[in-house]
């Protein structure tokens, strides 16, 4: 009974993804939780409150102003009552009238008035999700701190395929287990993360770089927040957006991200170098655009060392706990444990960027993880899901 004695408020609005609501309430209440529903009236024509009523065991709630409910538990007792907000499904629609601030009916009025944590699980057509005022809606939201579980991608009830389908029933209800947990895995710890590629100049419109999206590092990110921890992310140039309650510091080369970590370690319980960080850079750097010339078919250019961030973080005297990465091609496990050694780190994440389908720029990865006398395999998952069980591996090692 993971949730045992838990208070969470469900709502739902509008959309063919509400038929899951009877379903999330059960499964809810199968781990102890208190579940009362809240529904906007476009929810209504989806699944009646009657349905949900039976299920939870309590009236649903919809109007904003019922006498009876003021009486009892109105929209102030009910946002007060609540450990958790969840609303699932979160329609595109009540996602926007949420990032307007309004009150205009129960559910968003009760979204202002709570003190207590806010997620949404995002449902609906693919399109609509992808859309420009959408995202700009879930980034204000995000910015404000409430949590975005979701979508899933796949099939969809129109037809189409893509992002937008509300995450399945049993993962909320997980996700629900992990925040509201007694004590977060990683509370008051404060964690440094490097993220993304970086890019040697070569001139001012050329560089070197790699195929790293960041897409591994800023998961990290979200789960380590998730998980309580304090996190600073320094990031390279990818077009990700920050995950929420995260301070991210930019660097374009390997230079500045090695100066940002190194200024800051110092004040870090915990540092994961996730980040692609370039070997070398050019010795010189052209102050023009290097230009092509008729009897100039080859151009040689001189690289030296950049500098290695993740062995000095490992070199201080005082050095926080470090986990390191390696992506390799061949002979993971072999290179992983050389650089766990040589570079004085507590743990390494290696994973075979070779094959199809996961690391650079894919959605999904698996991870095999190391330390001194150990290793556990992380399968491939999408990677915060990854993140997640990473985050969870590293805090049991972490409290050791």
């Amino acid at each position: 009974m993971r949730l045992a004695d838990k208070r969470i408020l469900l709502g739902v609005s509008g959309g063919i993804a509400a038929y899951k609501s009877a379903e999330l309430v059960r499964r809810l209440k199968d781990q102890g939780a208190e579940v009362r529903v809240v529904m906007t009236r476009s929810a209504k024509e989806f699944i009646t409150p009657l349905t949900l009523q039976a299920v939870s065991g309590h009236p649903v709630a919809y109007s904003l102003l019922d006498p009876s409910a003021e009486a009892g538990m109105g929209h102030i007792e009910l946002a007060k009552w609540a450990d958790l907000v969840l609303i699932a499904p979160a329609s595109a629609n009540l996602m926007a009238r949420m990032a307007a601030g309004m009150a205009d009916e129960l559910l968003t009025t009760l979204c202002l008035a709570t003190p207590a944590p806010i997620t949404l699980a995002p449902a609906m057509n693919q399109q609509m999700y992808l859309n420009a005022a959408t995202q700009a809606n879930l980034k204000t939201l995000a910015s404000r701190g409430i949590l975005l579980w979701g979508p899933d991608a796949g099939s969809q009830a129109c037809g189409d395929v893509g992002p937008g389908r509300m995450l399945d029933p049993l993962e909320l209800v997980d996700r629900c287990c992990q925040q509201l947990a007694a004590e977060p895995l990683l509370a008051g710890v404060k964690l440094l993360l490097t993220a993304g590629p970086t890019r040697e100049a070569l001139d001012p419109v050329r560089y070197i770089s790699n195929h790293s999206s960041g897409k591994m590092g800023y998961a990290i990110a979200r789960a380590a927040r998730e998980a309580g921890a304090e996190v600073t992310l320094v990031s390279g140039p990818v077009a990700l957006a920050t995950p929420a309650g995260v301070t991210r510091v930019d660097v374009e080369s390997a230079e500045q991200m090695h100066q940002a970590v190194m200024s800051r370690v110092g004040e870090c319980d915990l540092f994961i170098g996730c980040a692609a960080v370039a070997d070398y850079r050019p010795e010189q750097v052209a102050s023009q655009k290097i230009k092509k010339t008729g009897d100039n078919d080859q151009m040689v250019v001189k690289l030296v060392k950049n500098p290695d961030i993740i062995a000095a973080v490992g070199a201080l005297s005082d050095k926080p706990f470090t986990v390191g990465f390696a992506a390799e091609t061949v002979d993971v496990e072999q290179y992983a444990l050389d650089k766990l050694q040589r570079k004085r780190l507590d743990m390494i994440a290696a994973n075979d960027v070779s094959r199809e389908g996961q690391g650079f720029n894919a959605d999904d990865n698996a991870l095999t993880v190391f330390w001194q006398g150990g290793q556990a395999p992380l399968p491939l998952a999408d990677k915060l899901t990854l993140a997640r069980h990473l985050v969870a591996l590293i805090a049991s090692h972490y409290r050791r």
